[in-house]
């Protein structure tokens, strides 16, 4: 007799072959012609198929033995957007193909793409992919009658390779001080000064990009320093502080004064100081506010996070005040389920430190602010509204008043996942130079790269590497390579890592810089650097006892315009803003015009720290207090619907001081277009967007000759749905959603064998109910076929780099859901023909399920909101909480919203 476990080997063989009998299975390393970068097993990326560079082809032979119909599968992986044209014996398929983002780039992150259908004739047909970019990684494909996607099981594991071994650290080549002395020379030519100012500071250890002030290990030294290019000198401008930690400075527009942030001890943070450049007339700007004690009793959950308030970055601003990041806003990071890691936030000051006030209210962190030449504030902004947690770290710009806020390059792009310290190429419009570093373990080193955002700025044309031998290709570590060789994975960094840029012209660079041998934390490896355009990096100063950053010309700067700041008074009063969309179709293509009636106004709220829990078992998937099962991290609210004109503008009023984001609704109030980033507005701004999917060169098409015709109008303001009492709403599926569930499913969908599998009661299981947990998938797995009823969900967490990638109108929401066309009665058609198929089959087997217009708006807000369970952050979660005053509150928008906790004892849950 067979051992158990071999008969069950071979019943799950059988079971795969009778699956799909007739395949041509072939790995993809079995390939019949390739572009030369292609290496077949590439162990580097768990063993698959991958071309290391652009454009390059890939094609395997497959043997027909019988003409017929067939569909081509390719398991592939991808974590970022590579569409390949995909030819059969030299006819090309008619449209891109393994095109969508599968999460990542590994093994784990391998998904089916299906395509076809086909007609083979008997005999060998070529299939080859070809790319204009980079192509995604490729495990095998399979050649089928079938339609339906194969069992992964019928392609080989992938063909492991031994990955080569790190390097061990080694210690820096030295420059010789002929060539550091001949360095300097040319850096004074090409800056016109004898002068750099920069930090000597030990290299900070966090594990993450944005984590230096939260878990850097405290290493004390350095200092403020200038050095003489003419000797090779360096003056202390501050000798009395050397007993803390330097931040990032910034030097004034006269290049007499220092603005600096310092650490003094380990358990106080960082604070603002100012300084004259010859070590005069030091003075402190920001001190911990007057509740400081206070707040570290109140919200301290582990001693990681030791003390309230950090004050860091800043920046002089033409007016003569201080742009900052800071922690004051009191926000904690979305996906940190132990609730250590707080948010930065840009605020600014007056020259002398009064007037303290807070610019932004991200739910995630800003760094690093800079003055543009045309007076505005460039910084790097993270976020994520429904799309991936770690890709979009990216460069934004603002008016100094915090006005105006708008994208200049990133909110598209996967990788590198953070964009930071960026700054403006003198004298070259449109052009930037930028740090792209991992999301985790560093402490903001990586690649240079310059940035010509007059090219599209939702593309990766705009990107040209600089340091073209380090990347920063998944969410963590570092990827070096030599020349046109493979690319080697390196977590350690041994290889040459870069920050600080600071553009002399387009063609030449300052940076702090770590030549290849030691980690990337080693504390006294980075010195300065001159780096050119084809990453040549020459060394004018190395300290070998300690690490030097950020260098900067000291020099004066020409002066910037200060820009006007005019808010409309009785909006300020009001704590409003104005927004006016001149045509809200620019971009939506595919969609007729007269198809869009309103406007939904969404806000994403930041975790306040009062929402800190004190108790355990309502986290879920890195959320410490749990919103969602596998969609979004962060709470969403409603403030109601606006009037869309037939021309396509709006013309409307939003609340001031939020992070507001707008969708697109046809006449049934269904999703057409959702916007998956966010505007912070100021008090009394007033500002106005095309339409859909912008960027800075558009014009709209509708204010040709005319004027559009909602400013014909006064403002609306944001009002309810049919149904609703008001505008202003919390979303909560178990006071929106589960009724409707209960009235028409669950006589039929409940008990222990619910019919078709789905059981939609209400029953609560430990951190949701039945319903919710079996109509959302499950993001962190791959999910059941059956389980695809409310179409794509995304999941923010899931993947986490990628998924950031435009989505076209009606990608997501109520018009791809197969369960919305089934409830819907005909008023949404998929464009998929197989789930539309499916929803027809559906729609038919439920006949006699007839929704209201109000109940079936309650089901595709909550679809075309992204699936979310919880109204607000308050209250507990786990079941074993239940009988608690505080347990699962239904609680009303102005609690949802504010940072003050409720008494939830008396929470009525009307909305």
């Amino acid at each position: 007799m067979f051992p158990m476990r071999i008969a069950v080997a071979i019943l799950l063989m059988m079971s795969a072959i009778a699956m799909h009998g007739a395949d041509i299975v072939i790995p993809a390393y079995e390939l019949s012609a390739k572009d030369p970068h292609v290496v077949p097993t590439e162990g580097r990326w768990d063993g698959l198929t991958v071309c290391h560079g652009m454009g390059g082809f890939e094609e395997w032979t497959v043997n027909v033995k019988q003409a017929g119909t067939y569909y081509i599968h390719f398991r592939y992986a991808a974590g970022d957007p590579r569409p390949c044209i995909l030819t059969v014996d030299g006819s090309p398929y008619g449209k891109p193909v393994v095109g969508e983002v599968t999460g990542g780039f590994f093994a784990k992150h391998l998904k089916w793409g299906t395509y076809g259908p086909f007609q083979l004739a008997v005999g060998q047909r070529k299939i080859r992919l070809l790319a204009k970019g980079h192509t995604p990684h490729f495990l095998g494909l399979v050649v089928s009658t079938e339609s339906k996607a194969p069992n992964p099981d019928v392609l080989p594991k992938p063909k492991l390779t031994p990955r080569p071994q790190e390097p061990r650290s080694m210690p820096i080549k030295e420059p010789s001080p002929g060539e550091i002395s001949a360095s300097r020379a040319t850096v004074a030519e090409l800056l016109g000064t004898d002068e750099i100012i920069f930090i000597k500071r030990y290299t900070y250890s966090a594990n993450h990009y944005y984590t230096e002030y939260v878990n850097a290990k405290w290493t004390p030294g350095g200092s403020l320093c200038v050095l003489s290019l003419k000797d090779g000198s360096v003056r202390d401008v501050v000798p009395q502080l050397k007993g803390g930690v330097f931040g990032r400075f910034d030097l004034s527009f006269d290049a007499k004064r220092v603005v600096f942030g310092y650490k003094k001890a380990p358990l106080e943070g960082y604070r603002i100081y100012e300084v004259n450049v010859d070590g005069t007339g030091l003075r402190q700007l920001t001190f911990p506010p007057a509740n400081e004690t206070e707040l570290v009793k109140s919200y301290q959950v582990t001693k990681l996070y030791h003390h309230g308030t950090d004050d860091m970055h800043p920046c002089y601003l033409p007016d003569g005040g201080i742009a900052f990041i800071s922690t004051r806003c009191q926000y904690g990071v979305l996906c940190d389920s132990p609730d250590n890691f707080t948010t930065t936030v840009l605020h600014r000051m007056d020259a002398g430190g009064g007037n303290l006030r807070q610019l932004t209210h991200s739910a995630l962190s800003e760094a690093a602010p800079v003055l543009m030449e045309d007076g505005r504030i460039l910084y790097t902004r993270w976020e994520y509204v429904d799309k991936g947690a770690v890709s979009v770290k990216c460069l934004w710009a603002m008016n100094p008043d915090g006005t105006g806020s708008s994208e200049v390059y990133g909110n598209t792009l996967s990788l590198p996942p953070t964009l930071i310290y960026g700054r403006p190429i003198p004298g070259q419009a449109g052009k930037f130079v930028v740090c792209g570093t991992p999301h985790y373990p560093q402490n903001g080193v990586g690649t240079i790269i310059r940035l010509d955002t007059n090219q599209p700025i939702r593309t990766r044309d705009p990107m040209t590497y600089i340091t073209a031998g380090t990347d920063i290709r998944s969410e963590g570590g570092f990827d070096f390579r030599s020349g046109d060789g493979p690319w080697q994975r390196d977590r350690a960094g041994h290889g040459p890592l870069f920050r600080d840029p600071l553009p002399i012209s387009d063609q030449f660079f300052l940076v702090a810089h770590k030549p290849a041998g030691p980690v990337w934390t080693d504390r006294n490896s980075y010195d300065l650097y001159l780096l050119d355009e084809k990453g040549n990096a020459r060394c004018f100063h190395r300290d070998k006892t300690i690490s030097c950053w950020q260098p900067m010309p000291l020099r004066p700067r020409r002066p910037v315009p200060v820009l006007a700041s005019r808010p409309d008074s009785e909006l300020v009063k009001k704590g409003q803003a104005l927004c006016i969309v001149t045509d809200v179709y620019h971009g939506l293509v595919g969609v007729k015009r007269g198809e869009i009636k309103h406007i939904r106004v969404l806000e994403q709220v930041p975790r306040f720290w009062s929402t800190r829990r004190r108790w355990g078992g309502d986290g879920y998937d890195q959320q410490h207090v749990c919103i969602t099962k596998d969609t979004h991290l962060g709470l969403k609210v409603q403030h109601g619907v606006v009037p869309v004109a037939p021309d396509g503008s709006a013309h409307f009023v939003v609340p001031a001081e939020r992070n507001i984001s707008l969708q697109a609704l046809d006449g049934n109030y269904m999703a057409v277009q959702t916007e998956r980033t966010y505007v912070n507005y100021m008090p009394g701004e007033q500002r106005s967007c095309i339409g859909c999917h912008e960027t800075p060169k558009d014009a709209p098409a509708n204010l040709a000759s005319t004027t559009a015709m909602a400013l014909q109008h006064s403002p609306s303001l944001p009002g309810p749905q049919p149904g609703e009492a008001r505008g202003r709403r919390t979303l909560h599926y178990p006071r929106d959603v589960q009724p409707v569930w209960d009235k028409h499913c669950v006589s039929c969908h409940s008990g222990r064998k619910p019919k078709g599998g789905l059981n939609l009661s209400g029953n609560m299981t430990a951190l949701f109910n039945v319903s919710y947990e079996n109509l959302v998938p499950e993001r962190r797995r791959q999910p059941r076929r059956d389980r695809g009823l409310l179409g794509p969900v995304i999941g923010e967490n899931h993947p986490k780099t990628g998924n950031v990638h435009y989505l076209p109108a009606r990608s997501l929401g109520s018009h791809a859901s197969v369960l919305v066309a089934m409830l819907s009665k005909g008023k949404v058609s998929l464009a998929d023909p197989k789930q539309a198929k499916r929803a027809t089959a559906l729609a038919r087997v439920h006949g006699k399920v007839s929704l209201s217009r109000e109940e079936l708006l309650k089901v595709t807000n909550w679809v075309d909101t992204n699936c979310q369970y919880y109204g607000s952050y308050w209250g507990r979660r786990n079941l074993q909480y239940k009988g608690q005053a505080d347990f699962r509150p239904d609680c009303r928008f102005e609690d949802a919203v504010s940072r003050i906790p409720p008494k939830l004892e008396a929470v009525t849950g009307k909305q």
